[in-house]
């Protein structure tokens, strides 16, 4: 299925769903957490944005007729280049109208570390951003080196916990 527009309602109808049924099985996850959507947007033709749920935050990558989206089985893995570095997506399948294919990358699981929705969605926000902006580089004098910022260190940090390494 080819999202033409912007597919955030259904990516919450679709995962307030899974609350729901997850919530009637007994785990209901962080408490003070809710599904949420953190911006979708289009890049390269395909729609990229993040979701929030009381179990994880996962950015998401669904197919919009562009460039990033091919057709691979469940499980496999997409690997997109983004301004701020690559990102390797797992592609899921689902028996739903709504969101019958997509990929994702987990930016956090669980959550038992966030206070509540706004970090949660604060979270989620950051990752967006950081994935859209290019590694900044600081020029002096004798060399040209990345910049030894935090946010430097954070970028890294973040980029390899979405690479499955800490």
């Amino acid at each position: 299925m080819v999202h033409h527009d912007n597919p955030a309602p259904r990516v919450l109808a679709y995962y307030r769903r899974f609350q729901q049924q997850l919530a009637a099985q007994g785990n209901s996850g962080h408490a003070g957490i809710s599904v949420d959507i953190a911006g979708f947007r289009r890049y390269q033709g395909d729609w990229v944005g993040a979701v929030v749920t009381p179990w994880f935050i996962h950015l998401l990558l669904l197919p919009g007729g562009g460039e990033l989206w091919r057709p691979l089985a469940a499980g496999e893995i997409l690997r997109v280049g983004f301004p701020g570095g690559d990102l390797e997506f797992v592609v899921e399948h689902a028996v739903d109208a709504d969101l019958p294919a997509h990929a994702f990358a987990t930016v956090m699981a669980p959550l038992d570390a966030l206070a509540g929705q706004d970090a949660a969605l604060a979270s989620a926000m950051q990752a967006l951003q950081l994935i859209f902006e290019p590694a900044q580089v600081v020029v002096t004098d004798s060399e040209a080196s990345p910049a030894p910022a935090a946010a430097a260190l954070d970028r890294r940090g973040f980029f390899r916990r979405l690479a499955g390494r800490r």
